[in-house]
């Protein structure tokens, strides 16, 4: 995408109802890079685990893991390159802006599934209640981590429109698209799983977002944490 989606121009953009869910080569685009994408991920030895269309035109999500601490940050960040340059042979350029067209379309985040073995455990909604609510507390330092310019790109797409929670507020709900955490609906029903962090930008350092969760989720600990050269500070 340069100023509009894949096979569109944006004369001829229609509403995003006409390409949400939508089939046939008039209003998906990109599913050739997406699918070739995925194949060299897998190829490459990458732990991707699925592929889908967002709700703009021409913009696709896959998804990476499960993937032990750190090593999601290793998988995502080859997986971003190993995308840019598939795109290049479809003389596609790809952004990981997370709001690349302004007005009525839905943004890109870098939707972040979170768990630990106490969450998975018999209770493990409680302990997945009590991260929630220490989420909360240090909801300005996650947004001020979750994209690389302190939160200013991600306020472009956290507006409370779109699927979004407003950048400036903090809520959790079940299978709600729209919340800051999301618990899938299965996770509740079970009483243990996982639970889906929705804040990150799509291009979010993931290295960043995993030390936030686990400070924050795990060790509820941010004394030692270094602001030096962060671009802005809580």
């Amino acid at each position: 995408m340069y100023d509009h989606p894949a096979g569109q121009s944006r004369a001829t953009l229609d509403s995003t109802v006409h390409y949400y869910c939508a089939v046939g080569a008039t209003k998906v685009f990109g599913i050739q890079i997406s699918e070739a994408h995925y194949k060299a991920c897998l190829y490459a030895g990458l732990c991707v685990s699925g592929s889908n269309a967002e709700v703009m035109p021409a913009q696709w999500e896959y998804q990476v893991g499960p993937c032990p601490g750190t090593a999601m940050g290793d998988e995502l960040w080859v997986s971003r390159y190993i995308l840019h340059r598939v795109a290049e042979d479809f003389g596609v350029i790809v952004t990981l802006d997370p709001k690349p067209m302004p007005g009525d379309w839905n943004g890109a985040g870098g939707h972040c599934n979170f768990s630990t073995s106490r969450m998975k455990a018999e209770n493990g909604m409680k302990v997945m209640e009590e991260a929630i609510q220490r989420l909360e507390k240090r909801h300005k330092e996650h947004i001020i981590l979750y994209d690389p310019s302190g939160g200013v790109d991600n306020s472009r797409r956290l507006t409370g429109l779109h699927e979004t929670a407003h950048i400036d507020q903090f809520f959790w709900g079940v299978a709600h698209r729209g919340a800051s955490i999301r618990i899938p609906r299965g996770v509740a029903q079970a009483g243990r799983g996982y639970l889906e962090d929705r804040r990150p930008s799509s291009n979010g350092d993931p290295y960043l977002v995993c030390e936030a969760l686990v400070r924050t989720a795990v060790l509820d600990d941010w004394t030692d944490f270094d602001w030096t050269n962060m671009p802005s500070k809580p």
